[in-house]
């Protein structure tokens, strides 16, 4: 399959929908949850112990770069060897409270503002560093169709294939994410949004 042959499930209209309720669901979410951000930030700076936010580069639509924003939860020295899928030592370096966020998915509240701006969607295939694409690459080359969307907050793989610290993981959430693009449609969006928000507020790892 090359990119020219996928088919998005998504038509012009759709997307602009899709791309206004973005923009709402992101500023109401910033003003509904900026209590709970706010609290989250305060307890981050209490603990003394490096910057409140995380910023990293990450590869968005049409292969363009952008800087995500989320809740520091891991030391700043985790990557001094080069990038990793999960930082050697990290529930061991990491507080109770930074464990909690990331456990919880709290860590990724600041992304609302990536999503107002349009780097990102509210549903949509996880943004990832250009130096783990270029190995997925080298593996499946049809990660050039994930190009096509706009990265997301969360997405069916964020779901049910978990944290992808494995090149296997990688390569079933590439399979799932090009699923995503050729079924998506609004009411599909909409029923992640809904799994998303109950797996957090019932506490379900995922």
């Amino acid at each position: 399959m090359t990119q020219q042959q996928a088919t998005d499930g998504m038509g012009k209209m759709e997307l602009g929908i899709k791309r206004t309720a973005d923009i709402l669901f992101a500023m109401v979410g910033m003003v509904v949850l900026s209590p709970v951000m706010l609290a989250v930030a305060l307890s981050i700076r209490l603990q003394q112990n490096g910057p409140i936010f995380f910023r990293q580069v990450r590869i968005g639509k049409g292969g363009k770069p952008f800087v995500i924003f989320k809740f520091r939860t891991l030391s700043s020295e985790a990557e001094n060897e080069g990038p990793q899928l999960i930082a050697q030592g990290d529930e061991l370096t990491s507080t109770r409270l930074e464990r909690f966020l990331r456990g919880h998915h709290l860590d990724e509240l600041p992304q609302l503002w990536n999503v107002l701006r349009g780097d990102m969607s509210l549903v949509g295939p996880r943004p990832e560093r250009k130096y783990y694409i270029d190995k997925i690459m080298k593996q499946d080359a049809r990660y050039n169709l994930i190009y096509l969307m706009q990265p997301g907050l969360t997405s069916e793989a964020t779901l049910y294939n978990g944290y992808t610290d494995t090149m296997e993981k990688m390569l079933r959430r590439l399979d799932m994410d090009i699923s995503y693009l050729e079924h998506r449609s609004l009411w599909l969006d909409t029923k992640i949004i809904i799994k998303t928000a109950l797996s957090i507020v019932t506490g379900r790892k995922f």
